[in-house]
């Protein structure tokens, strides 16, 4: 039986998705967290300075210290170098303050699509390189980061990763990124968000463009190197509801592209310079450091509070996991 086309993005997981994995940390886990905080807030910007508010907003989301002390294995110096050139980065590049304005043409044939969570409450970003309607340019960087910050925005509370899922079906070589494209964003996506690619599942890649994989090889790091996946059977990863029609999904979702930019903007509360629209109970732009949660004597406790948060916010109860 067909499913009736609908023009509607899927902005929260199915009712009753376990997120996962949830973080849990040991005592001196915890302490490292701690330690890399009190660094990164001896380098932070002046107040004077007209990106502090952001920086702060990003320091203190309640993941990012705890992913880049996972991404360097737990090695307190390696995680400073790791945070100090990603704040240099994000000082520079303002990804959290791109205009949509700025990157909306390249959004056009909706070759980077946001809609749908897999069986784990991790945002899918799909990508369809055969879609491709601009030149090379650094706006088409700048296109794709708006999206990694925009999967961001709408994880779940406790999720900290996302799922790309890139379709080859349609790809010429003419439409293929170029290599060094792809590099500068591997790089972006390795350096800059770390411990945020859940996973990346590649189809209907033909042979013709097996040499783009070989030449990105190089520059894969071995961690998402391991969360890549090429032509993975997708409804054991993504419900039937939150996968497209096209990979053997119900979810029939047809592209118009102002009606999809309007929800995500619309959803995502951006501003027309890029900043955020307020909200009646919107905190996030507090520049007060938000407390390193301390872990009590039953870790596993922890986790079930956890749950219950998320499970009354967004219906969504989460699964623990410790951390090595």
């Amino acid at each position: 039986m067909s499913v009736e086309k609908t023009h509607d993005i899927l902005l929260k997981p199915l009712p009753g998705t376990v997120v996962s994995p949830i973080h849990v940390y040991s005592d001196g886990q915890q302490a490292k967290i701690a330690a890399l905080l009190d660094y990164v807030n001896t380098i932070t910007l002046p107040e004077s300075d007209s990106y502090y508010k952001w920086e702060q907003r990003w320091i203190n989301r309640p993941d990012t210290i705890p992913r880049y002390m996972r991404a360097a294995k737990w090695n307190l110096s390696n995680a400073k170098d790791r945070i100090r050139k990603t704040l240099e980065w994000r000082r520079g590049f303002k990804p959290d303050l791109i205009p949509p304005g700025e990157v909306k043409i390249e959004s056009a044939t909706g070759k980077i699509l946001l809609s749908g969570f897999d069986r784990d409450g991790r945002p899918i970003i799909t990508m369809y390189p055969g879609n491709e309607n601009t030149k090379r340019s650094p706006r088409q960087v700048r296109h794709l980061v708006w999206w990694l910050e925009r999967a961001k925005d709408l994880m779940p509370p406790g999720q900290e990763s996302l799922v790309i899922v890139v379709d080859y079906k349609t790809t010429s070589l003419r439409t293929n990124p170029p290599i060094n494209v792809a590099r500068e964003v591997l790089k972006i996506l390795q350096d800059h968000y770390v411990e945020t690619l859940g996973r990346a599942l590649v189809t209907n890649l033909p042979l013709i463009l097996n040499f783009f994989y070989k030449g990105i090889a190089p520059f894969l790091d071995p961690v998402t190197r391991d969360k890549m996946r090429f032509n993975p059977d997708l409804l054991s990863l993504i419900p039937p509801e939150h996968l497209d029609a096209r990979f053997g999904g119900t979810y029939n979702y047809e592209f118009e592209p102002e009606t999809y930019w309007n929800q995500v903007v619309e959803a995502c509360r951006i501003a027309p310079d890029g900043t955020r629209l307020p909200t009646k109970d919107d905190q996030e732009l507090s520049s007060e450091p938000n407390p390193i949660p301390a872990l009590s004597a039953n870790p596993v406790a922890d986790a079930e509070e956890k749950s219950n948060t998320i499970t009354k916010s967004n219906g969504v109860p989460p699964a623990a996991s410790s951390e090595e």
